[in-house]
Parts: structure tokens; sequence; C-alpha cells
């Protein structure tokens, strides 16, 4: 009966988690309901007044990026922004020939007065983090923005973002994703209908009420002092966005999200670029938790509730995790029910937790 009980208590861990994280979500949901009748803003930049446009660099970190390279570039330059206080980096990690071909593109668009740079590095210690903190020694705007090579944002998108840094506490602007590819497959109808979940309830729902909510690693605009004062990029997880978007958070620093701000981006079409994306996001998340979780849990300056929803937003990546371990036991479980009827009891207990299945589809 110990290898019974022991598949359990880890089923019944399971499910409570489970059910915890539902719970997290349906008040997401509400939040997000509430804020969709809430239209109150903060202030703005005036861009009509030379004297209020902030200097905006735009850092694109790039690697072995052959198919969308020329694509990147030839609409960065389209964003209606004035080129005196407009610089581009292109943080180029690349191995391949794209290197040389990269840098004849960013001298040709030089050539016609724009200003953008092609950053290369030896070392790619730190990669993409280490790329982004070099590029900020160098960079002159007051404002990062930051795009990954398969984002292709509208021109407007600067003067929809910039405006919000009025306000001094505003650290971070982040704008929701589109799919340029949505239709493409099953698997990419999948992604879509996952992201939009994350960029419409989740963001909204967490932003609109205080909690963190993280930097997605582009399609985002960061105020450079904020950077800095969180301590600067870091490459010790494989989020470093989400690493970063704590760190400031804890530093008082305000995040702004912005739903109808909409950066359209292709989604990986194999399942092997999927996984390799998943596992990235998921592991970073667990790396996270484990960075953060006690700076979370014993920070003075976030109230309880913000601290509950943090810690389960690390925690994300765990979900899975449970969700499995629930597949897998179901099979002993079953056994486990038929053969103790002194358990009974127990398992209708157990039936309440479908309310989790319940709040998921809701949501």
């Amino acid at each position: 009966m110990i290898l019974e009980w022991i598949c359990i208590i880890i089923y019944s861990t399971s499910l409570v988690m489970i059910l915890f994280y539902a719970f997290a979500q349906l008040n997401l949901l509400f939040n997000y309901l509430a804020a969709r009748k809430n239209t109150v803003d903060g202030p703005t930049f005036n861009l009509d007044n030379p004297a209020e446009i902030p200097y905006v660099t735009i850092q694109l970190p790039v690697f072995n990026e052959a198919y969308v390279m020329e694509r990147l570039l030839d609409n960065i330059v389209l964003l209606d922004y004035p080129h005196e206080k407009l610089e581009i980096q292109v943080l180029d990690d690349s191995t391949d020939e794209t290197v040389v071909t990269t840098k004849a593109h960013v001298e040709k668009l030089a050539a016609t007065g724009i200003d953008i740079t092609h950053i290369t590095r030896e070392n790619r210690v730190g990669f993409k983090a280490g790329a982004l903190k070099e590029g900020l020694v160098e960079a002159k705007g007051e404002l990062i923005a930051i795009f990954d090579a398969d984002f292709l944002p509208q021109t407007d998108w600067l003067k929809k973002t910039v405006i919000h840094f009025k306000d001094p506490e505003i650290g971070v602007v982040q704008t929701r994703w589109g799919h340029l590819n949505r239709d493409y497959s099953i698997l990419t109808q999948i992604q879509a209908f996952a992201l939009d979940a994350h960029f419409t309830l989740e963001q909204v729902g967490r932003n609109s009420k205080g909690h963190f909510i993280n930097f997605n690693g582009t399609a985002g605009i960061w105020r450079k002092e904020t950077i800095i004062d969180a301590g600067n990029w870091e490459g010790d997880t494989l989020t470093e966005d989400l690493d970063l978007s704590y760190r400031a958070q804890l530093k008082n620093w305000k995040f702004k999200y912005l739903e109808d701000v909409t950066t359209p981006a292709e989604l990986p079409i194999v399942i092997s670029a999927a996984r390799s994306q998943q596992f990235r996001w998921n592991k970073g998340g667990a790396e996270n938790f484990r960075k953060m979780f006690k700076r979370v849990v014993s920070s003075s300056n976030i109230d309880f509730k913000t601290k509950l929803h943090g810690v389960l937003h690390l925690l994300n990546s765990t979900m899975f995790l449970n969700v499995l371990i629930v597949g897998l036991l179901s099979i002993p479980m079953l056994y486990i029910k038929n053969e103790y009827a002194h358990l009974r009891v127990y398992f209708i207990v157990m039936s309440f937790f479908v309310i989790s299945t319940i709040i998921f589809f809701i949501c």
C-alpha cells in the first residue's frame, strides 16, 4: 500500500497545483474583462513638439538569419520617425556567410543617410543577452527598441510606443505579437492560439492590476536607464527577457502593455523549430523561477497578490509537468480506485478538480 499512497500523494499534489493555476487564470480573465472597460491612460509625449521627441536606438539581435535578414532591414528603415533622433544597431552574432551580406546591406542603407551600424563580436558570450549588453554601451538613445529578425513593425510603431515614456516611472512598453502565417497549418494555428491567450488575457490581466508582466524579448521598447538600474542584461538563463523584466519591476519600474499595437511576425512552421522554441521558453522559465523566487517572495515593496501571480507566472512551465504527471498516474489511479473500496470518498472528493478543466475552457 506504500506505493499506492505515494501515487495518491503525487497525483493529488499535481491536481492542487493545476487548480491554483486555474484560479489564477480565472482571476486574470476577470481583470482582462474589467480592463477593457477602463479607457484611462497616462501622460504622453507630444511628438509635434521637437523638444519632446526622445532619441531612440533600435537593436536588431540576429544570428544566421539568411532568409529574413534583408526583409528585416528594409522594413526597419521604413519606420516613421525623425532620422536625427533615430539610431539602428544590427547586433550580428552570425557564424555563417550572412555576416558578409548583412554588412554590405547595412553599408548600402547607411549611404542613404540612415544612422545604422553593423556590430559583430568575436566572442558570443551571453548569446542574445551579451549582444544586447554590448550594443547598449554604444547606444545613443535614451529609449531602446528591440526586434527579433522575424518581426516586421508597422511604420507608425515608434510613434505609438515612445509617447508613453513621458511618465518617468515607465521602464518598458511592450506590444502584442501578430502572426503573418497564422493559417499556414494546424501547427501555426495552435501556436497562434496559445500566444493570443498570453498576449490578451495574461498580459492585460496582470498589467491592469499592477502585477508583474514580462518583456517578451522583442516588439517592445525599454528606457535605457531602466536596463542599467535593474542590473543590465544577464545571460545565465535561456530567457534573459523574463529575467530582466522581473529585476526591473522589483526595482519599482512600471511596465505598460499595449494590446492595440500589433507587431506582426512569423511562427515556426515545422515541429522541430516549434519544439526548440518551447524548450527554450520552458527551461528559461524554470531557470528564472529558481533565480527569482526568493527575491519575489521576500520583496517588501509588492503586495501578496502580486507575489502570488508572480510566482505562478514563473512556475508556468511546471504546469505542463503537472498535467503530464496527472495523465500518466491516471492509469494506476484507476487500479487503486477499483482495488481499494475504502478510498471511495477520496475519489468522490477528487472529482471536484474537474473545475480546473472548466476554468481553462472558459478562459
